[in-house]
């Protein structure tokens, strides 16, 4: 079901605005997307898209039930967004981390959206679509069906994870990231080495700590997963040889 299909028909009349734009449900997300980009989530109001439409916000109403409704499809898109072009190589633990960095980039190209994107289940066709392809590449590696849904889990979480700590790191102002990363020399290059023995035989590593961890991450889930599938498959031989 899309979006549009979950309002009455007789409510998706597709009708020209004002200024001549015939609305639709995609036009709709797309310029919703547009104005949040551009101005964040805590500025959008349905009266500030009605204008960028050119169109009475009570438009907005014919496709969408509510504002929570819309900001769903919005964060369904995302998930869209994300899956574009996803085609499985057969190598599932090298298809599990691209499907996790795909879903990073995709938050990450629209921090703003990320603010609710990663917190929120869509329960809608792309969210739904990408969840049977993470759980089906683990399926395939040879975990059992509660197993396989536990470590999409833990990756989706991880990987969402870590898009909202970087999104939010994207909304600070240019001089508090500055600062942040600065940090990592500034504040802890000049500590005392006997109170601080080990940061100061990392410090010339510390720098690090101002970059995304999300690739670090992934490649020890999955390795982890690797490993596990492994074990698991030679303990499901070991029992059939006995």
């Amino acid at each position: 079901m899309t979006e549009s299909e979950r309002v009455p028909a007789e409510r998706k009349r597709r009708r020209p605005t004002s200024s001549g734009v015939v609305l639709s449900a995609d036009l709709i997300v797309d310029t919703a997307c547009q104005l949040i980009d551009a101005e964040g989530a805590g500025a959008f109001t349905v009266r500030k898209l009605g204008a960028a439409l050119g169109a009475d916000p009570s438009a907005v109403y014919r496709y969408f039930r509510n504002t929570e409704d819309l900001l769903l499809a919005l964060a369904d898109r995302l998930i869209g967004e994300s899956m574009a072009g996803f085609a499985p190589s057969g190598d599932w633990a090298a298809d599990l981390r691209d499907f996790g960095l795909r879903a990073y980039r995709s938050a990450l190209r629209h921090p703003q959206i990320a603010v609710f994107s990663t917190v929120r289940v869509t329960g809608r066709p792309h969210e739904q679509r990408a969840v049977d392809t993470g759980i089906g590449l683990l399926l395939e590696a040879g975990f059992d069906e509660a197993t396989a849904v536990r470590h999409y889990h833990a990756l989706v979480d991880t990987v969402l994870g870590h898009a909202a700590l970087d999104a939010a790191f994207l909304r600070l102002a240019p001089a508090q990231r500055a600062a942040d990363e600065d940090a990592w020399q500034a504040a802890y290059a000049g500590l005392p080495e006997d109170a601080y023995p080990s940061l100061q035989r990392v410090r010339d590593h510390l720098p690090l700590m101002s970059g995304t961890a999300v690739e670090a991450a992934l490649d020890l889930l999955v390795a982890a997963l690797r490993a596990s599938s492994a074990g698991a498959s030679s303990s499901g031989a070991s029992g059939a040889s006995g």
